[in-house]
């Protein structure tokens, strides 16, 4: 068996040493030095009270947006870090007015349905919205649909990096040509690649990046981000900001916003210290792998699982192209719910989704071992009918 370096960082997730913990694209595991860093928050608070403002509680929010700019490829100052994904939306659509003749958002009805809410909301503001539905395979989103939608009367283009159900990677140099050619500004969402796919801001040429490290960055709730193009930053002015966006945010000026120069123009108000604390340890570790080895290892163990998924049978709802799929495979199972509670009795840990089935996510701390046994472990739920007992069981999240 081929040796596996990256094994050598899976001591630090303790849930490993309890569990197949295979759903890294929902919930990334948390890093145990997590636990000693909210400790340290706490302590702090104890300790020094307020004074834990200027000893560093401040200035951790640009620290940890600059570890996720070195992940997204782009300049350190061009993150902001805000609580979850629709505040990162709606902080880059509060830049834009939507009663002009320029007034269209283009977007695909495979992005992430958070995203899709906040974008259609904006309807009551004018917005004409132009919805393109799924590609001829029913799993994944077409960029050159996507591209023929954008023209002249083109506002926001709106784009999901890889597809949450079905793992698709969009191919978004042609959307970005076309919306640059129609001065569109485009929104790629990279909640599904970043941390398990490399990105090189720059060269995507997107005007916008929004996600989060809940997931693959094993950054917990609360540390989602938005990335700006510094080109853009300056003609951008949000209507939805606070104190943290001025440029002297402690001088309390009653004369009015004077925003920054830098990402830090699309901060809020008072920043989410225990969630900074809490996910930055994730998001060093991620840094120090390197995306460009984890996805190596990512393009290895889900190749290995869709080839072990048609052994048994299993039908697959996800790109077989490697280049094509981000980290997780989706597998579609009959009664999948409750095939996945009957996973999760035996510990072992991935999620269903409707119209996605089985969503299997090995990250670089997991084992091949451990993808063979989920799949084994799928056919004999199946087969032995161990499912049945959770037919009746309510629907929660996880």
């Amino acid at each position: 068996m081929t040796h596996d370096s990256l094994l050598t960082y899976r001591d630090r997730f303790p849930i490993t040493q309890r569990s197949n913990y295979l759903i890294n694209n929902s919930l990334g595991a948390m890093p145990k030095a997590a636990r000693q860093s909210v400790l340290r928050f706490l302590d702090e608070w104890d300790t020094r009270g307020v004074r834990a403002w200027g000893d560093g509680w401040w200035a951790l929010q640009e620290q940890l947006a600059d570890q996720i700019a070195i992940v997204l490829g782009a300049a350190k100052g061009s993150v902001s870090m805000h609580q979850n994904i629709a505040v990162a939306q709606e902080m880059i659509l509060s830049c834009f007015r939507f009663d002009g003749p320029r007034n269209k958002v283009v977007y695909a009805d495979r992005n992430f349905p958070s995203d899709q809410y906040i974008y259609e909301a904006r309807a009551a503001h004018g917005a004409r919205l132009v919805r393109v539905p799924a590609a001829s395979d029913g799993i994944s989103t077409d960029g050159e649909q996507i591209a023929a939608a954008i023209d002249d009367q083109t506002l926001i283009v709106a784009i999901d990096h890889v597809m949450f159900r079905s793992s698709a990677i969009v191919d978004i140099a042609p959307i970005v040509q076309k919306a640059r050619k129609h001065g569109a500004f485009v929104v790629l969402d990279v909640f599904h690649s970043a941390g398990i796919v490399p990105l090189d801001a720059k060269a995507l040429g997107v005007h916008a990046i929004v996600g989060g490290a809940l997931k693959w960055l094993c950054g917990g709730p609360g540390n989602c981000f938005l990335y700006v193009h510094p080109e853009e930053v300056q003609r951008l002015q949000p209507s939805f900001t606070g104190w943290a966006a001025h440029k002297q945010p402690f001088a309390f000026s009653p004369a009015g916003q004077d925003y920054r120069d830098d990402g830090g123009r699309f901060a809020t108000g008072t920043p989410n210290v225990p969630a900074l604390y809490s996910g930055k340890e994730g998001v060093a570790t991620i840094v120090e792998v390197g995306v460009a080895a984890i996805r190596a290892k990512s393009q290895r163990q889900t190749k290995l699982l869709i080839e072990l998924a048609q052994s048994a049978g299993l039908a697959i709802k996800s790109p077989l192209d490697g280049a094509r799929r981000g980290g997780h495979v989706a597998l579609d199972v009959p009664n999948g719910y409750a095939v996945c509670q009957s996973l999760s009795a035996r510990e072992i840990v991935v999620d269903f989704r409707p119209d996605a089935g089985l969503r299997v996510a090995p990250h670089f701390y997991n084992t091949d071992d451990e993808v063979v046994a989920v799949v084994r472990s799928i056919r004999e739920s199946l087969d032995s009918r161990d499912y049945e007992r959770f037919l009746s069981q309510a629907k929660k999240p996880g």
